[in-house]
């Protein structure tokens, strides 16, 4: 039941049988408007007060009228409501109002479309990494995980741009469709980058020939699940040790060293600067392990000494999280 609709009908009632009241009393008893209002206001609530004013044959009748439809009113109003309560609609209400409130204080935040099994896998890896995100799936059950994983969550179709918009699309810095069909990743990058040309989107391919597809569209990366995960076992046969290092590096919480990318900013001093210079300014610790230049969509990396450092480069780097916190504040 559309429970916003049974509230206005239920409204529309009310205002209905007090205007029939008050209009019937100051027609056949000729009361002012104030009396007529209060006498049908304590007759269809049954307080029992006595009646303004004498009340004529004719006017009796119409107040029996009055209170048999005033107390049939309300049994269904305290039936609605009850049922709206028990149901848990009440509670739901709060809980979405809340919920909405959370989300447009989000700030530089991601959105996560679809809460599948790759979903699910991005939505814990940004927990663990303390970054705030927003989970946009129209299948109830999903979102039925989200609440039980405390995520902020919103039922509905990711491509919609109102739902984009919902999920604070203004003011995300990317965005990740992980849905199982390419389709709907090829309309909600689609839509997505419509809204925000500048919005980083990462676009999950299922079937082989859907990377042309999602990059068409607009997607900034396009990872295939599959072609990932046979990579990474053929890379486990051949170098474990060198994958066990990178998990580390990447995803272990235990050890200091970590990777980073950083980017190079328009006052930073390291634009203008080779890459021998930039070494340099780094603190003892840090190292450059490539650059991704800002024209160029390649990663060139152990870059040799004379490559210029210019805005909107992104720095590769290996560090402390105290260090690379430093090295922030310089880029």
């Amino acid at each position: 039941m559309n429970w916003e609709k049974q509230i206005i009908k239920i409204v529309l009632l009310l205002v209905s049988i007090i205007a029939f009241g008050v209009a019937g009393l100051m027609t056949i008893e000729g009361w002012q408007f104030l009396d007529a209002l209060y006498m049908t206001v304590i007759t269809m609530s049954t307080v029992g007060f006595r009646e303004v004013h004498p009340l004529s044959n004719a006017g009796m009748v119409f107040v029996i009228i009055l209170i048999v439809m005033g107390v049939g009113s309300f049994l269904y109003i305290i039936t609605s409501v009850a049922e709206y309560v028990v149901a848990g609609h009440l509670f739901g209400a709060l809980g979405r109002r809340k919920m909405k409130k959370d989300i447009d204080s989000l700030n530089k935040h991601y959105i996560i479309c679809g809460f599948g099994r790759v979903g699910q896998q991005v939505a814990a890896e940004l927990k663990r990494e303390g970054v705030s995100f927003v989970i946009v799936d129209n299948n109830p059950e999903s979102i039925k995980r989200c609440a039980a994983e405390g995520y902020l969550h919103i039922l509905g179709d990711a491509s919609n741009d109102e739902v984009l918009k919902e999920a604070g699309i203004e003011r995300v810095k990317g965005l990740v469709t992980a849905t199982d069909s390419d389709a709907d990743n090829v309309y909600i990058t689609l839509s997505a980058k419509n809204l925000r040309s500048d919005i980083f989107v990462v676009a999950r391919a299922n079937v082989e020939g859907s990377e042309h597809k999602l990059l068409k569209a607009g997607a900034d990366r396009v990872i295939s699940p599959y072609s990932i995960g046979g990579r990474r076992l053929a890379s486990l046969l051949l170098r474990p040790t060198v994958v066990e290092f990178m998990d580390v590096v990447m995803h272990s919480t235990e050890i200091e060293l970590i990777m980073e990318e950083v980017l190079v900013h328009k006052r930073s001093p390291f634009v203008g600067a080779t890459m021998a210079d930039a070494r340099n300014r780094c603190m003892t610790g840090v190292n450059i392990l490539a650059i991704k230049k800002k024209d160029e969509n390649r990663m060139i990396a152990n870059p040799s000494p004379d490559i210029i450092v210019e805005s909107g480069d992104r720095l590769v780097v290996f560090g402390t999280r105290e260090q690379l916190k430093e090295l922030e504040g310089l880029t």
